[in-house]
């Protein structure tokens, strides 16, 4: 699964001109989405773009499928909900999911090359307004979600 998703993530580095910096996550992080440490994970690596966008590359495998192909929708809005995520942290924040809204346009496929972006749309407060989009190789969007991510208020 590991040389796909490199394999993958060096032909879209390499078709693309754009330059995309690694994304550090904690070592021991136990995320379902990004953690290491999670043997059921899915090992998302995320790269953050000149544009401040986030961009993630995977290969996600058919152990995520609902109808065979085709990707579970509850994976699609992980996926989604993700790369918001890390587009927030990008920024310096470390926030929560509010409300996630996602429209899925047209099946993900797995265990094919997918494109993530990520991005914060504006910030007020300890609130940040985000949109994603999944996008296959040919720049179609299959699926595409809007998010508020909020920070949580700090312990006294």
């Amino acid at each position: 699964m590991n040389e796909a998703r490199n394999e993958a993530l060096n032909e879209a580095m390499n078709e693309s001109r754009e330059t995309l910096t690694p994304m550090i996550h904690p070592a021991q992080n136990r995320c379902f989405g990004c953690g290491a440490a999670n043997p059921s994970g899915l090992h998302l690596e995320f790269q953050l773009a000149a544009d401040r966008s986030v961009v993630c590359l995977p290969v996600i495998p058919e152990t995520f499928e609902s109808h065979p192909g085709c990707l579970h929708g509850g994976i699609i809005a992980t996926l989604l909900d993700e790369i918001m995520s890390k587009a927030v942290r990008a920024r310096g924040h470390s926030a929560l999911t509010r409300h996630l809204q996602v429209d899925y346009l047209r099946p993900v496929p797995s265990l094919v090359p997918l494109r993530m972006e990520g991005r914060v749309l504006r910030s007020r407060g300890r609130s940040h307004w985000t949109e994603a989009h999944i996008l296959n190789a040919q720049g179609a969007t299959l699926a595409h979600a809007k998010a508020v991510f909020v920070e949580p208020r700090p312990s006294n």
